[in-house]
């Protein structure tokens, strides 16, 4: 009889328990114990685990969040931690690891599957940033949600005459800006792929007025940049390799190295303002766009990956992460998941600007 690891990593994001009960049902059917691993990587070396069985995950398929926590701990941070991470692997007798996680967790995932743990990964993003998979779970429920806000904020931006910034998720990769800015009819959506300029925003935005509209939608992803110019801002910090500005809460980073992001919708708001003489107001999503129930397609796509990541361990093929290609779930390996971010497509975005200004 196997016993399972299972853990989530990372951001909380709608279908995360439609994935662990999945990973618990057909594990059940196998005659396997699954045991939760609590908060992440966090909980492998502090030894936090818990049998999980039918009864610990009946009804969590709607809810969002996580029953096992999470946490953003990397345990290659310091060797100690990696020998707690291993110790307590044979400790608890785990024949495998499920890891549910982004490009952070499954990195982790893939330096101890080269370290010889089997380890399978469950790709969880709201961005939709990882590469081998079409779509993550997660990220329909965050454009569902996103949309819905637009649509509810164009009629106070129509009635008080009003450009309104929407600031989404999205680090590295605008594709929740950019779906649901196009589902919703942003008139501007600006993401990390694409540095903008401010004037060229303001004079699309500016057309509209000439046309006779009196408001305008701009959609944007909180990792957008803003092209170098001679100005610069103090909480705007700046890439040297792309030559644009990027807009941080702070200069901390966390266990990966990432600077808290936020303040970009802040930013472009008091530019358009003062450019256009035109009364601006912002809306930050943020956590809003995580939480709650997770759509349909949602609970589907993760209960389909739950299911194959179980296949995997069962034919022992181990340093794959389940992935969406299609219409079909196929394994492909984490190395190559987590080798690069899976960016928005060109042809996506040029469709969105067709209908800017």
């Amino acid at each position: 009889m196997k016993k399972i690891g299972i853990l989530t990593g990372g951001g909380d994001c709608p279908g995360l328990n439609a994935v662990i009960r999945a990973v618990v049902k057909k594990s059940i059917q196998y005659g396997w114990d699954v045991i939760g691993i609590r908060n992440g990587w966090k909980g492998l070396i502090n030894g936090e685990m818990e049998l999980l069985t039918e009864y610990s995950v009946s009804g969590i398929l709607p809810k969002g969040g996580t029953i096992i926590g999470t946490s953003r701990t990397n345990p290659f941070k310091n060797q100690q931690d990696v020998q707690k991470t291993v110790d307590n692997i044979k400790k608890f007798g785990l024949d495998a690891i499920v890891a549910i996680g982004g490009d952070d967790t499954l990195g982790v995932a893939r330096k101890l599957y080269d370290m010889g743990i089997p380890v399978v990964g469950v790709p969880k993003t709201i961005d939709n940033d990882l590469s081998g998979t079409d779509y993550t779970f997660g990220f329909d429920t965050a454009v569902s949600i996103a949309t819905e806000a637009i649509d509810r904020l164009h009629t106070t931006a129509e009635s008080h005459h009003r450009v309104i910034v929407v600031e989404v998720m999205g680090r590295h990769a605008g594709w929740i800006a950019t779906m649901a800015g196009i589902a919703g009819g942003a008139d501007e959506i600006l993401i990390p792929e694409m540095p903008f300029d401010i004037d060229e925003v303001c004079k699309n935005l500016k057309k509209r007025y000439d046309r006779g509209k009196t408001f305008s939608i701009v959609a944007v992803a909180e990792g957008a940049t803003v092209k170098k110019t001679d100005e610069s801002d103090q909480n705007t910090s700046i890439n040297s390799d792309s030559g644009s500005k990027l807009v941080t809460q702070t200069s901390e980073t966390d266990a990966f190295g990432h600077v808290r992001l936020g303040g970009i919708g802040h930013f472009l708001a008091q530019e358009i303002e003062k450019r256009m003489d035109v009364e601006t107001r912002v809306t930050i999503l943020g956590h809003i766009q995580r939480g709650g129930s997770p759509t349909a397609h949602d609970r589907v796509l993760a209960t389909r990956f739950g299911v194959a990541a179980v296949e995997l361990i069962k034919n022992e093929d181990y340093g794959k992460m389940v992935a969406l290609q299609g219409n079909k779930i196929v394994p492909v390996t984490i190395d190559d998941a987590v080798s690069k971010l899976k960016t928005v497509d060109t042809d996506l975005y040029d469709i969105a600007k067709i209908f800017f200004g």
